[in-house]
This record gives structure tokens, C-alpha cells and sequence, in this order.
């Protein structure tokens, strides 16, 4: 088992558990689901299939009642009237601040669960038990929560920072491998932008197999990086930009091709494959850099050309990024493999990135 605190500007703390069986375990963790009344479930349909039943029994046994809401699978169900209508529910179910939300499922579920939690009665308590890939290595981590809407990705959104975070890398078992292809996407982003030797430890599995079998330490990694950062820069005025390597042209990209096209990781893929050509061609980054980033990108099947897509649809999207302030844009760049910086750059600038 590996577990890592993780506090806040605000001196909250919770602890990060990643255990292979702990799915097996919550039963146990008493001191945790005791002191709710209630524990309302959110998962999506197919993680309900695989997991739901097991989990409710599990926190039942540690002491509160449960309930559960079951939604869509996919990006489409983090939007406003989704959001409506697990407020509906909770307010059926009599939820009040002395309760908490457990989100159940990969990042759409754990991005519009913690949204609920963060603004249902101005905020109630959150337990994040992330099941992809994706959602293990980053989106659990760190308080970010939010839905989409028609002009862009996560445009309404709150800091809310869970109780806990309860990893367990036996959920991947059941993952299609193309979930776990998009999770790759974020790890990768780990190694580029802060471990140049998780980046050379991914570059040399020649077998998944052997990729599974260190999946624990992988995603502890991951965590760590995160962690650390977050502790500094809660509310991303600073440090914590790093953490959207690639995801500026990314957002840009699943927005475009309204969420079906590519998934997020491949559109992340993308937009870190892209940045870095530019960089490299500004004398940003290292040479090899790119060659590197593409080389770790197509070895674990992931997109790397940006598609065409007309400027001024480009524009229109990108210009909606949460990340603008004023006419001013920050990315994040690497020097070299393992090594971020901020960069500002303006409009005119950051529609460059896209020819």
C-alpha cells in the first residue's frame, strides 16, 4: 500500500490510498464512512454493471445508509442537465450537509460527482474512487471539478478538494484498451513535464504485461507529481499550470469534434504533440525533444497530427479557454524532457499554435 496526504491552501488535508484489493477493503474503512449518515454513489452505467452492487454493500457495512445514481456513460453527461437532475435526487433523498457524494466511476463521473458536491447545499463533503486509468493518475487528484458546455471543456467548475481518494489499480483489470490507452496520454504528461525517469521507465516496456504488473508504483508516481504540486498552487495561479501540457490544443480539438471523435487522452496526445513542435522550432525546448515525445506517444498508440480544422471554428473555441487572461494565454512548454515552464503568449500568438 501507498498512501500520501495531500494539504491545501485552505489546510485541508486528505489522504491519496493507492492499494491494489483495497476495492475489496472498504468495509474496513470505518473511521472514513461512519461519519456520514448518508453516502450517495454516483457511477455511470457500465462501472454500475461491474461494481455497484459490491461497493454499496461494502460502505453500508461501514456504518451509513446508501444510495446511488446511475448515469450515461461518456463526456456527453457532464453538462447542466445532467447536473439538474442529480440534484433532484439528492434532494429525494434528503441529503444534507452532514452527508457525502462517493463518485464511483473514470473522469467524467468524478468531474460532475465532485461539481455536485462542490455547489449542492454550497458544498458537501466528497470521497473520490476513481476506476480508469485516467481518472487514477490525475483527474481524482487535486480538486478540480467541473462540466462542459457547447463552447468548451469544464467552463463552469469549483475547487472542491475530497475527503479521500481511494485508488485501487485491480478496476483497470476490466478496462477496455482503449481507456487504457487514453490514460496512458496523462502519464506520459507526468514524465514529460516533471520525471525524465518515469519517462525513460515507460520508454522501456517492451510488454504490457510488465506495464500492468507496475501499475501501483506508476500511478503513485503520477499522484506524487500532482500532489506536490497542488500543495503549491491549489488554484492554478502559478505552478499548477504545468499540469495542462498539451491540454490547451486538446480541449480545442475533443470541443471541435464535439467529444466523439477523439477521446481526451488522444486529444492531449495531440495537443502535447503539437506544442512541442512549435517549441522546438522557438528555440524553447531541446531539439530531441519533439522526437522523444512522438516516439513515447506512437509507442503506446496514441494520435500525434493535429487534425484539420478551420481557423476560425479554432478561434472560437479556444478563445472561450478558461486558462485566457485579458488577451493573454499561459502554456506550458517543455525545456527538455522532465523539465516545464510557463510561457505567456497573446491571441494572435496562440492561434499560431494551430497552423
Amino acid at each position: 500500500m501507498k498512501e500520501l496526504i495531500c494539504k491545501t491552501e485552505n489546510i485541508h488535508q486528505y489522504p491519496i490510498i493507492i492499494e491494489k484489493g483495497i476495492k475489496g477493503r472498504l468495509s474496513q474503512m470505518k473511521a472514513l464512512f461512519s461519519q456520514y449518515h448518508k453516502v450517495v454513489i454516483i457511477t455511470d452505467k457500465n462501472v454500475a454493471k461491474e461494481y455497484l452492487s459490491d461497493v454499496e454493500r461494502q460502505v453500508r457495512q461501514a456504518g451509513p445508509k446508501v444510495y446511488s445514481i446511475v448515469i450515461p456513460p461518456g463526456e456527453a453527461s457532464k453538462c447542466l442537465s445532467q447536473t439538474a437532475e442529480i440534484y433532484n435526487e439528492l434532494i429525494k433523498c434528503n441529503i444534507t450537509r452532514s452527508d457525502a457524494i462517493l463518485t464511483l466511476g473514470g473522469g467524467v463521473v468524478g468531474d460532475l460527482g465532485g461539481f455536485c458536491a462542490a455547489t449542492y447545499l454550497r458544498g458537501i463533503d466528497l470521497i473520490q474512487v476513481p476506476t480508469s486509468l485516467l481518472a487514477q493518475v490525475d483527474s481524482s487528484v487535486g480538486g478540480k471539478v467541473g462540466i462542459d458546455m457547447d463552447y468548451g471543456k469544464n467552463l463552469v467548475g469549483a475547487f472542491h478538494q475530497p475527503k479521500a481518494v481511494i485508488i485501487d489499480p485491480l478496476f483497470l483489470e476490466t478496462l477496455e484498451d482503449h481507456y487504457m490507452i487514453d490514460g496512458m496520454a496523462e502519464v506520459i504528461k507526468y514524465g514529460c513535464i516533471s520525471s525524465a525517469p518515469l519517462f525513460v521507465k515507460l520508454m522501456g516496456y517492451a510488454y504490457y504485461e510488465d506495464l500492468v504488473e507496475d501499475m501501483e508504483d506508476i500511478i503513485a508516481k503520477c499522484c506524487q507529481i500532482k500532489r506536490d504540486v497542488v500543495q503549491t498552487d491549489e488554484h492554478e495561479q502559478g505552478l499548477r499550470r504545468i499540469l495542462n501540457f498539451g491540454h490547451t490544443i486538446g480541449h480545442v480539438v475533443e470541443t471541435y469534434f464535439k467529444f466523439k471523435k477523439y477521446s481526451h487522452g488522444e486529444a492531449v496526445a495531440i495537443g502535447m504533440a503539437q506544442i512541442t513542435k512549435k517549441t522546438v522550432a522557438e528555440g524553447i525546448s531541446q531539439k530531441d525533444t519533439y522526437t522523444n515525445v512522438i516516439e513515447i506517444l506512437e509507442n503506446y498508440g496514441l494520435p500525434t497530427e493535429l487534425p484539420k480544422m478551420p481557423l476560425d471554428k479554432v478561434q472560437e473555441i479556444l478563445f472561450t479557454d478558461k486558462k485566457f487572461e485579458n488577451d493573454s494565454l499561459y502554456i506550458c512548454a517543455l525545456e527538455k524532457i522532465g523539465k516545464a515552464q510557463i510561457v505567456k503568449i497573446q491571441k494572435p500568438q496562440a492561434i499560431e499554435l494551430f497552423r
